[in-house]
């Protein structure tokens, strides 16, 4: 996909979305239907700040891993271990419930002729983890992702978040982490790989 292809497909995308103003309507019926009024002070700017804030939880939806990955690094004199990014923080929202997810992400990749910009890791993180998700889809499609525009020899990440949905509502059994892990390549190969990378987990 091009830059031009990927632009127009945003295009569509705002093009199909409802309006701010829709958005705000509807932030407005929700406070309704709690019990409470959103035309008194402390609620009357609420949909216009709920808004804005979606707009930061879910900006992964209009961002491109491709674009992101592509200034890669060539000169690395022959360097063969693996790259790693460690406890990466990242916020999401899980798509059952709209609660968050809150957790660290590490991201270890065996470089094939180039590196990236560490920052690119963690923005990769970011596009996958701003969306409405299940941690087990964001943990395959961010080392997918990698895997498929980096083009490393293999990826390996390792998920730790603590769900809200679980935390604050449910059952209530807050401190508890989910753990997801997701290889390709050599390190989906390699069980001493895998071995590697969770040793530098600790």
């Amino acid at each position: 996909m091009t830059i031009l292809d990927t632009a127009n497909a945003l295009l569509k995308k705002e093009d199909s979305k409802p309006s701010r103003d829709e958005a705000e309507e509807a932030v407005r019926t929700l406070i309704k239907w709690t019990g409470d009024n959103p035309d008194r002070e402390g609620l009357i700017e609420t949909p216009k700040r709920v808004v804005k804030a979606f707009e930061e939880y879910f900006a992964g939806y209009y961002q491109d891993p491709k674009n992101i990955l592509e200034k890669t690094f060539s000169e690395i004199s022959n360097y063969n271990e693996f790259v790693m990014l460690k406890d990466i923080d990242f916020r999401s929202h899980c798509e059952h419930h709209l609660a968050p997810i809150i957790g660290k992400a590490s991201i270890a990749y065996l470089p094939n002729e180039c590196v990236v910009g560490i920052s690119k890791i963690a923005r990769i993180v970011d596009v996958f983890t701003k969306r409405l998700q299940t941690q087990e889809t964001m943990t395959a499609e961010i080392a997918n992702s990698i895997q498929l525009h980096l083009k490393p020899k293999g990826v390996a990440i390792y998920l730790s978040a603590e769900h809200h949905c679980m935390s604050s509502r449910g059952v209530k059994k807050a401190h508890v982490d989910m753990v997801t892990t997701h290889f390709t390549g050599s390190f989906k190969e390699d069980k001493s790989l895998q071995e590697s990378f969770f040793s530098s987990l600790k």
